[in-house]
């Protein structure tokens, strides 16, 4: 199991690259969290999960399912999340409190972990946030009850980018329980910048203090590949090589899935930025507005900045926009929410759409194809075949008065998945994962970006070569 002193530690790309790490000896590997915080989810068999454990579990070479995060929380609000069971929304376990839900979930959570116990070799469990939040200790489900349900080896990773690392190792560990200490048997120094022999004597000191080893210091890297859970993954602007073109991410607070946009920091001449401002837009050659998990909430937020005025105009200049489903939503005349789904509000009126909550979700991957006579800066992938995934309660469709007036959107995927305004700069889709489909990638950039295997194997190489030799292994033995 891999712990955290923090938010932000490691705990997720360590335990992607352990499954990687475990499944190339031959072992059959399955990730496991019992409850993630994220609206970053992808597509599974039986509903969604979230995208860490997604990628777990193809770096184990397992087929991802939704007992691998039996709990989902897709926050909404400050103060509301809805909660995903076993891949599908529960609108029961959404309206209970915190407390009384975990007690109601405990059980599919230990049912969930003992079956993949049961069916693989090596499990790799993450915790959230950190095991010694005292405050929470008495309805944990994710961290240490997990951890001693399944007897976990446990691993303990800090972040010493941030400062007082020692001081985060140690005071969690004081804070556990001896029978919770017990199951610590290393720590794990992540994004070390500098010379390593500068550290000493302090692992040695935390080892008398603990009795628990330092087994790796594991350099800064911030080019490894793998999308980072939660947030904007990297907040500063940069690009490969010199700029040929600007794309401007629009980060509202409910951001969904973001993950779908890492390959574009691998695409050499971009330069990606995430704007929050209407100055973050100046020199953007593509404006995007992707997923949110709170639609009527961030096009409110999205007003109170002034980027509706600054995407507007964009438009208008003849600017690259593409919107992806909540994004497309926003690009329509209205959104429209009889069933108390997300909300009403008037939309930006950039494509001639109408969008329509309903409570059933639509979660489900596809295979499709965009339009022979895709025009504008989208042109390049007219006829091109692209496969991605649907999360989304809203159904959206022609603003049938504006149609009987002229103002037509164009279909430019079937079954209303994707669609166009006459200009042809507009584009809004509820595909997810265009930025990810090579072919899409080939079409519109003429690059191709390293591949997630290839990903993948770097990140096991990575803890092979920084932890303490033979440590891995013995750990499962």
């Amino acid at each position: 199991m891999v712990l955290g002193t923090t938010s932000g530690a490691g705990k997720s790309w360590l335990t992607t690259a352990l499954c990687r790490y475990y499944a190339r000896q031959g072992l059959k590997v399955a990730p496991f969290k019992a409850q993630n915080m994220s609206n970053n989810a992808r597509v599974v068999g039986g509903g969604e999960i979230g995208s860490a454990q997604y990628f777990q579990a193809l770096a184990a070479g397992a087929v991802p399912e939704v007992r691998m995060n039996p709990l989902l929380l897709k926050p909404e609000r400050d103060t509301h999340s809805q909660v995903v069971l076993l891949g599908e929304v529960n609108a029961e376990l959404t309206g209970m409190d915190w407390r009384s839900r975990s007690a109601r979930v405990w059980p599919v959570v230990a049912q969930s972990l003992d079956a993949l116990r049961a069916e693989y070799d090596v499990v790799v469990i993450e915790g959230a946030g950190s095991p010694a939040e005292i405050n929470l200790s008495s309805s944990d489900i994710v961290n240490m009850r997990v951890a001693r349900h399944a007897d976990a080896r446990c691993l303990l990773v800090t972040d010493i980018d941030r400062g007082g690392a020692f001081a985060h190792l140690y005071g969690t560990w004081a804070l556990l329980p001896p029978e919770e200490r017990a199951l610590l048997h290393g720590f794990v120094l992540n994004k070390f910048r500098g010379d390593a022999q500068l550290l000493a004597p302090a692992p040695q000191m935390l080892q008398d203090l603990t009795g628990v080893p330092t087994v790796a210091t594991l350099p800064m890297w911030w080019q490894h590949g793998l999308p980072e859970e939660d947030g904007v993954f990297d907040d500063r602007s940069r690009s490969s090589g010199t700029v040929t073109r600007t794309i401007a991410v629009i980060a509202y607070p409910r951001i969904s899935n973001l993950d779908e946009f890492q390959p574009l920091k691998n695409v050499p001449g971009v330069r990606l930025v995430w704007a929050r401002s209407p100055a973050d837009l100046a020199g953007a050659d593509w404006v995007i507005l992707p997923g949110s998990k709170h639609t009527s909430g961030d096009l409110a937020w999205l007003r109170q900045q002034g980027l509706d005025a600054a995407i507007t105009a964009h438009a208008a200049r003849g600017g690259a926009v593409l919107g992806i489903c909540g994004g497309l939503q926003m690009l329509g005349e209205a959104l429209i929410d009889l069933h108390g789904i997300d909300g009403n509000a008037p939309g930006l009126g950039l494509l001639p759409l109408v969008t329509q909550f309903e409570v059933q979700k639509t979660v489900r991957h596809r295979k499709t194809r965009f339009a022979e006579d895709m025009t504008g800066p989208w042109a390049a992938l007219a006829g091109v075949a692209v496969a991605g995934y649907e999360i989304h309660h809203g159904q959206t469709q022609q603003h049938v008065a504006m149609a009987q007036g002229g103002d037509v959107a164009r279909p430019v995927m079937p079954d209303g998945l994707a669609w166009q305004n006459a200009a042809g700069n507009v584009l809004g889709l509820y595909l997810h994962g265009l930025l990810e489909d090579p072919a899409a990638l080939q079409a519109l950039f003429g690059a191709t970006v390293p591949t997630l295997e290839a990903v993948f194997d770097g990140l096991a190489d990575y803890v092979g070569t920084h932890f303490q030799p033979g440590f891995l292994n013995a750990l499962i033995r």
